[in-house]
């Protein structure tokens, strides 16, 4: 629970403030059996109106104090609450920026949203309970138990049996609750997952008419989160009924023995009162106490999720001592293996070759040949298993990570848009482009049609570039990557959606730029013309060459070539 305290400290203050002001709002609640005593004694006895109107004044008094004490504690505690709860999220926010790609794999996307959502708010509401009830229960609880040992000592070891019973019922079931919640979060990733799947595959799933699929896939995981909550529900309700069942039994015996001590003139009619008033604001205390067991649990749950996650190192500047660029590869793969935590396999397998500065590298193979994962190992998405990967002949371990991702871009297979206008897109990749950076990067990418048709560098756009075509996100894309005026570019399959003309256009614009780039696809149209094509065939390298030279020695080079009609098929 270190980060949670932690994150607390800014709100020190608050957090002693809060229990402070239920403290002296509590000292309010214990001290109105007595007044009330007095009443019935002196007042309702001796027939003594006068008495009996200042002792309501009195009481009056008391409870406006304590709702002045019981509003300023909540102040504090939600204050403190919503503090806090608002410093963890940046902090997990912060945290998940800097996981690794292996990290946010093992993590998941799904887990991630209910982090940042349902967890935190867990939280939150288990701080403020925590601030409003820990010092408060535990001092009317007590604190009444001593007051009727003041009252009457005989009637006073009833409260003495009554409490530590009370006390263990409440650890034991806080100690049942806790792994029940962990195990609702849990679920509730489930849920996540699903919603979150069908949102983004709307589409896929009415054109496959899977919608009762999805449906039947949903509600099986809605279920199970359902029956998880109920158990944890019928766990946390077995609270209330054996808190009322021991008071009520305390109530018994202590009507039982206040009429013996009353009969032998031991106790005053109003002292009866005044216990009674005690065991009631236990009972009433206990059935707070239990909802805030019902409440801590969870958010104890979600607490240690939360630092599992804020635990994890995230990914490191550097791996090793830096290291000076020099030479005139601007990549070089020395003998790496890749395989994907829990992967099994290899995706990867003994991959070797380089790619010269200025140099055009196409990299081609079929779905599930490992691509995509070699270029991400340039950028140190992830880190080669065995082997070295090179960038200007520094080992990418030992380049500084912001260093090493000025010097690539990447215009990745999933292309993805921000919500705003393309102006605030474009400048992702270089916030202090000019204009003229800008419309320059915009016709490399073949993309002045978007931009006009959008109304300019400031027109809208929409949530995920969704009033966009596919092949108008990639050009704006490739034009993100290309303001950055990069080193090394990286086009993960990220012409699949333009017509072979404009594909063309974009690749014969790209060999005007001062940069190596590597060219990622299935197509051969899309790589025939690069000074190097590297083919890859279930992780390992199947050969390496000119479009001419692969034709004449690498055979699968020539069925994928053959396959999409090429003119030497």
């Amino acid at each position: 629970m270190k980060y949670l305290w932690q994150s607390l400290k800014t709100y020190k203050k608050e957090a002693i403030l809060s229990p402070l002001f239920k403290l002296l709002e509590a000292c309010m609640e214990l001290v109105v059996p007595l007044v009330v005593s007095h009443i019935v004694d002196v007042g309702i006895g001796n027939g003594d109106k006068a008495y009996i109107v200042h002792g309501i004044l009195v009481l009056v008094a008391f409870g406006a104090a304590g709702l002045a004490f019981a509003l300023t504690a909540q102040y504090f505690a939600a204050k403190a609450a919503v503090g806090t709860s608002a410093k963890l999220r940046s902090r997990l926010f912060s945290k998940l920026q800097s996981l690794s790609y292996e990290d946010i794999d093992g993590v998941g996307t799904s887990q991630m949203i209910t982090l940042m959502t349902s967890d935190i708010t867990q939280v939150q509401a288990g701080i403020n309970h925590t601030l409003r009830l820990l010092l408060r229960s535990p001092i009317i609880v007590f604190g009444a138990a001593a007051m009727a040992f003041t009252v009457d000592v005989y009637a006073g070891l009833v409260f003495l049996i009554l409490i530590p019973l009370l006390t263990i019922v409440i650890v034991l079931v806080m100690a049942a609750c806790t792994p029940l919640y962990k195990k609702v979060q849990e679920k509730l990733d489930g849920v996540n997952l699903s919603v979150r799947e069908n949102l983004q595959g709307v589409r896929v799933i009415r054109a496959f008419c899977r919608e009762e699929k999805e449906q039947a896939v949903f509600d099986g995981r809605n279920s199970d989160l359902c029956a998880a909550q109920k158990k944890a529900g019928r766990v946390s309700a077995i609270t209330n009924p054996l808190t009322f069942c021991f008071v009520d039994l305390a109530v018994i015996l202590l009507i039982y023995v206040g009429g013996v001590r009353v009969s032998l003139g031991a106790l005053e009619q109003g002292d009866i009162v005044a216990l009674y008033f005690y065991i009631t604001i236990i009972l009433a205390e206990l059935v707070k106490l239990a909802n805030f067991i019902y409440i801590v649990a969870k958010a104890v749950s979600s607490a240690h999720r939360i630092e599992a996650v804020l635990d994890l190192d995230g990914e490191p500047d550097l791996y090793a001592p830096p290291e000076e660029e020099t030479g005139d590869l601007a990549v070089a793969f020395e003998n790496v293996t890749f395989t994907y935590r829990g992967g099994g396999a290899p995706s990867l397998s003994d991959i070797t070759f380089s790619a010269r500065k200025g140099e055009t590298v196409g990299i081609l193979g079929g779905t599930g040949a490992g691509k995509s994962t070699l270029i991400g190992l340039i950028p140190r998405f992830y880190r080669a298993e065995e082997g070295t990967v090179r960038v200007n002949g520094a080992r990418t371990d030992a380049i500084p990570r912001e260093r090493l991702r000025e010097i690539v871009a990447v215009v990745p297979q999933k292309t993805l848009i921000f919500q705003g206008t393309v102006r605030s897109n474009l400048l992702w990749g270089n916030g202090k482009a000019s204009e003229e950076d800008l419309m320059r990067a915009v016709r490399l990418a073949q993309a002045e049609d978007v931009v006009a048709a959008k109304g300019g560098l400031d027109g809208e756009i929409a949530q995920e570039g969704k009033n966009l075509s596919g092949g108008q996100r990639q050009r704006l894309s490739i034009a993100r990557a290309l303001v950055r005026d990069p080193e090394i570019l990286i086009l993960d399959d990220s012409s699949s959606a333009l017509d072979y003309a404009t594909d063309a256009r974009l690749r014969s614009a790209l060999k005007t730029l001062d940069c190596t780039t590597f060219i990622v696809s299935q197509r051969t149209a899309s790589v025939r013309h690069a000074d190097k094509i590297v083919v890859l065939d279930e992780g390992r390298i199947a050969g390496i060459g000119t479009h001419g030279e692969l034709l004449e020695n690498c055979s699968l080079y020539r069925e994928i070539n053959a396959s999409q009609g090429g003119e030497e098929a």
